[in-house]
């Protein structure tokens, strides 16, 4: 490709608002444009890293088993209706009618469409387990797309779905397919943890992500110093230590307290440790019911577990006139006598701590030696807490470390959870009787993994592309307009493409040398090549690699040859 013809081209300023390395590098580099918030233009340079990246996913997926197809991009809302995802889905979904007034999503995920087109199938125990996957368009009405790639409205995604006849068959494929996934990765230039993870609006009982380990990355997860325990902080559990439970129960009582409303305050004015405090936070749900979270005062509420122990789809903090329309006060809320005003949901740590402290429900005033069960009865009881660096891992014997990654895939234990839902998704057993396919699905975003890569491959003059992934093999510079460097220019550029050589040959007549090698190195190809008066002298050329500082010369004829070893 001749850099003068390719439609996209660099920018030298950094535009406005752009905080992630990646984000910046792909539109300055111009192999990304954005259309509007959350959606983008992949532009050609960007399309040739995109479908480096598919190709590299479609061997080893082809290499496992599984088999592609592709499923319509609308989705019947039926569908949508019968899974009941229309309502506890994660994103909101878009949606469309056709001139008959049919009904349609427009796919975020596409679990219903592909068991739906299986039921359509006579399946018997003999045709199982079998793995079908497709590259598709996703579309999620995101609240905040952020992170250029990384968090998209629009974007292309990989995603398979296996059936089994149980789940001893289904943990086999679960294995295979994690394997898959650390081998694509790694191809693609990413080392990656297998985090465990909350499934979220897919659904099952269990998944785990595949998060590259970056320190800018949106995911936060903890992982033991022995190794054995690694989880998303979504839902990673940790040691309690006890605290007084050898105190005996002192009586309830209500006392004077002109404070602030924040736990600090309540320390001062009681002299008493955080963690006897006890910690009340409010949340109304997506129906507009409030919910009472209440925990040992040392620690935060973790909203995805919430969600898990109440049923939950959505959260968000109540407001101060909630509060009061229950009897509370804010910064003074106690469970003591708001049983059946709102649901208290209790956690685990209030099993290790008597006689604590806090609100009472009325402006200054608050309640000491409260105790769970005796002085109030949570209506629902379990681990909503959050895990911090340096807490102890559920074994009680190695610390969790935190640490931050960017997700680039995710593998999910479906079981029953659509198959039962869905009329007719069953298979024919040895007996002849119908049961439900067991299911699992994986999935990986294209555009989220080139982002990655790039977060991960770059310096301060650009992106340092891996050379499974970039668009070209070979960057070639011609600096001069004399007709002799020309000419040697362009019959390189000819033998390399004879050669089906990759290369992008920069033969633009106006930028300085400076500038040219400027925008080689923002476009991040492995390989520079540069055609100038004193290599055509030496009927030589100069190599330099991209990730390298040194330049060296090379004779044309003994580098031509080295590509036929190849």
């Amino acid at each position: 490709m001749r850099y003068s013809k390719l439609f996209g081209k660099t920018i030298h300023n950094d535009p406005k608002d752009v905080k992630l390395v990646s984000h910046k590098l792909l539109l300055r580099g111009g192999f990304i444009s954005e259309s509007v918030a959350g959606r983008y233009y992949f532009l050609p340079l960007g399309w040739l890293v995109h479908d480096k990246i598919k190709r590299i996913i479609k061997e080893e997926m082809d290499r496992s088993g599984a088999q592609e197809m592709l499923a319509p991009t609308l989705h019947p809302l039926e569908l949508w209706q019968e899974t009941n995802r229309t309502n506890t889905a994660g994103f909101e979904l878009l949606k469309v009618k056709d001139r008959r007034g049919a009904e349609f999503a427009l796919g975020g995920t596409a679990e219903e469409m592909f068991v739906d087109v299986v039921r359509k199938m006579t399946v018997s125990y003999k045709d199982l387990p079998f793995t079908v996957y497709q590259f598709s368009n996703k579309f999620r009405d995101e609240m905040r797309a952020r992170g250029g790639l990384l968090r998209v409205r629009e974007f292309v995604m990989k995603d398979a779905y296996s059936f089994h006849t149980d789940d001893m068959d289904f943990k086999k494929e679960y294995e295979k397919m994690g394997e898959t996934y650390r081998t694509i990765f790694k191809r693609l230039g990413l080392e990656t943890d297998k985090v465990a993870a909350d499934g979220g609006y897919i659904g099952g009982e269990y998944c785990h992500e595949f998060v590259v380990p970056h320190a800018e990355g949106e995911d936060k997860y903890f992982a033991s110093e022995d190794g054995k325990y690694i989880i998303h902080e979504d839902i990673a559990t940790f040691t309690l230590e006890e605290m007084n439970l050898e105190e005996e129960l002192k009586n309830y009582e209500e006392v004077e307290a002109v404070r602030g409303n924040t736990m600090e305050d309540g320390v001062k004015v009681h002299n008493l440790p955080l963690w006897q405090q006890l910690k009340d936070v409010v949340y109304a749900d997506e129906k507009g019911d409030l919910i009472l979270a209440i925990l040992r005062g040392d620690l935060e509420v973790n909203e995805v577990k919430l969600k898990n122990v109440t049923g939950a789809i959505d959260l968000r903090a109540a407001t101060e006139e909630e509060i009061r329309a229950i009897g509370s006060e804010p910064g003074f809320i106690s469970p003591v006598g708001l049983k059946g005003k709102v649901k208290i949901v209790a956690d685990k740590s209030l099993r290790t701590v008597v006689n604590m402290y806090g609100g009472a429900n009325k402006k200054n005033l608050d309640a000491l030696n409260m105790n769970i069960d005796r002085d109030f009865q949570p209506d629902l009881e379990g681990d909503i807490a959050m895990v911090q660096d340096g807490y102890l891992a559920p074994d009680g014997k190695s610390k969790l470390v935190e640490k931050r990654g960017i997700e680039v895939g995710h593998v999910f234990q479906l079981g029953y959870h659509y198959s039962k839902k869905m009329k007719g998704a069953e298979f024919a057993d040895k007996d002849g009787s119908l049961k439900p396919y067991y299911m699992g699905c994986y999935g990986i975003g294209l555009g989220r993994t080139m982002a990655t890569i790039v977060e991960k491959y770059n310096d301060d003059k650009g992106i340092i592309w891996p050379e499974s992934v970039a668009p070209f093999k070979h960057h070639l510079i011609v600096l001069g307009n004399d007709e002799a460097i020309r000419s040697t220019a362009d019959q390189l550029y000819n033998s390399l493409l004879a050669k089906r050589v990759e290369v992008l040959y920069d033969d633009r007549e106006g930028p300085t040398a400076g500038e040219k090698f400027a925008d080689a190195d923002l476009i991040g190809i492995p390989n520079r090549l540069v055609i100038s008066k004193k290599t055509v002298a030496e009927e030589s050329l100069e190599y330099k690699k991209r990730s390298e500082e040194g330049a060296k010369l090379i004779k044309i004829s003994e580098f031509l040859s080295t590509l036929d070893k190849v």
